[in-house]
């Protein structure tokens, strides 16, 4: 199926769409993470998705990246007083903020129409390999010796974003959306459903028919994917603050991908804290179920929607 035959299918309305909002682009590089930051840009991303909201089905996924981070230090400077507080339950707090501000946001954008936000368990596999290899990247980024310090005095693990530094926590593979058939009730009600915030609150099997959390950072946009696959959606849209990806980004050569398979997107190599999981989340989308997968700006996020701007991966 190609680009132009799945926007012909979708510019009715017919189908459900899965949209990923990126933490940074709720949480701007370069700006504070105050509150009216954040107030300000889920406004922005509220008005950018409510054209394509009104037209079609919607299921709306978000990051949490910076804003979890940032309560994670707030966690530490308490935690001699009370424990310190799992990330699992500080990405739960994160889903529940985002979610409100959103929701909030949509529903001044789209009188009327039932919204709903909800914090979302998704299941991860405790032998994961990731939990021995952090690469997540949460919370500020920092100049090298100032990251080295904080490593040192939280004993967390750091890595480069873009060339600064940032904290990474383990990213488990996700596997199964634990209120799928709930989020689904919704959806088929005419409901817009926010779930899924920062790729959801990781839980594992606790062994006598249980969950319990794990402490890590579920990256959204693989969640996201497996969220789409299972609703059967006919779209998956990773929205950030870059209009496309690009080849040979960070060199004078650079040039936007604007139509693309699944195969030319594998061929390349990506940055596993930024565009490299977006893309392999589409990757993945569009093999499993054969639609297409598209990745682009927020501020166009109408035209990224109906496949007239950004990066379209098709099989």
């Amino acid at each position: 199926m190609n680009a132009e035959g799945t926007h012909e299918t979708m510019a009715h309305g017919d189908g459900l769409v899965v949209v990923a909002v990126g933490g940074n682009a709720l949480a701007r590089r370069g700006e504070p993470l105050d509150w009216s930051s954040q107030l300000r840009n889920a406004r922005r991303a509220a008005a950018a998705l409510a054209p394509a909201a009104e037209a079609w089905r919607m299921v709306v996924t978000h990051g949490n990246g910076p804003q979890v981070g940032v309560l994670a230090l707030g966690a530490e400077a308490t935690a001699a007083a009370g424990g310190a507080v799992p990330l699992d339950v500080l990405d739960a707090e994160t889903e529940g903020m985002i979610g409100y501000l959103l929701t909030q946001e949509l529903s001044n954008a789209l009188p009327g129409r039932e919204l709903v936000a909800m914090v979302t368990r998704v299941v991860v596999d405790p032998a994961d390999p990731a939990f021995g290899h952090p690469t997540k990247p949460v919370g500020p980024v920092y100049d090298e010796t100032t990251a080295t310090d904080l490593a040192l005095h939280h004993g967390w693990t750091i890595g480069r974003d873009g060339n600064r530094w940032r904290r990474v926590v383990a990213s488990p593979e996700p596997r199964m959306i634990v209120e799928l058939a709930s989020i689904r009730l919704l959806v088929d009600a005419g409901t817009l459903v926010v779930c899924g915030g920062g790729g959801g609150v990781p839980v594992a099997p606790d062994g006598e028919g249980g969950l319990r959390g794990v402490e890590a950072v579920i990256d959204k946009d693989l969640a996201s994917a497996v969220l789409a696959v299972s609703l059967g959606a006919h779209r998956l849209v990773l929205l950030t603050d870059v209009d496309a990806v690009y080849d040979g980004w960070g060199t004078s050569g650079h040039r936007p991908i604007r139509h693309t398979s699944v195969a030319a997107m594998r061929a390349r190599a990506f940055a596993a804290g930024s565009m490299g999981p977006k893309v392999e989340a589409a990757c993945r989308f569009v093999d499993e179920t054969g639609h297409p997968a598209i990745i682009g700006s927020l501020d166009d996020a109408a035209a990224v929607i109906r496949g007239d701007a950004g990066t379209i991966v098709t099989r």
